[in-house]
């Protein structure tokens, strides 16, 4: 990790894979990960941990399976949200988007428990394939 600033829009011109977070940095026991994303990643949940996103350019949905049902948070450029623990959901980009996300260090992308993973993505870590 660096102990210098850290450009963001320079580390996401660094890498062109989808739904593959990289570290930017750590804050304590927190992973601080960027993510080109675009169309649908899968449904999963995080037992243990809240996800918190960041919106650094463009529109991110996400899709929340609740008690009360199913709904969608809309967030555009700038917007944050946090998914609780224990809420299973499916983060999608219909035009693409660029995220930070917050969350403790080691977390699969994939949750804990998930929808079938697609052949293009890493089982045990959630990053794409070939990346």
């Amino acid at each position: 990790m660096s102990n210098g600033p850290i450009s963001l829009s320079k580390s996401l011109a660094s890498f062109d894979a989808l739904w593959s977070p990289r570290i930017v940095t750590r804050v304590n026991d927190y992973d601080v990960r960027i993510a080109k994303v675009e169309g649908e990643h899968v449904w999963h949940v995080h037992d243990d941990t809240d996800e918190f996103f960041l919106v650094l350019d463009g529109e991110l949905h996400i899709s929340l399976r609740e008690p009360a049902g199913e709904r969608t948070v809309l967030l555009p450029q700038g917007a944050v949200f946090t998914v609780p623990r224990g809420t299973e959901h499916r983060p999608y980009a219909p035009s693409g988007a660029a995220i930070l996300m917050f969350e403790p260090a080691g977390t699969s992308t994939v949750g804990d428990r998930h929808d079938e993973i697609p052949d293009h993505v890493d089982a045990t870590t959630g990053h794409a394939l070939g990346t």
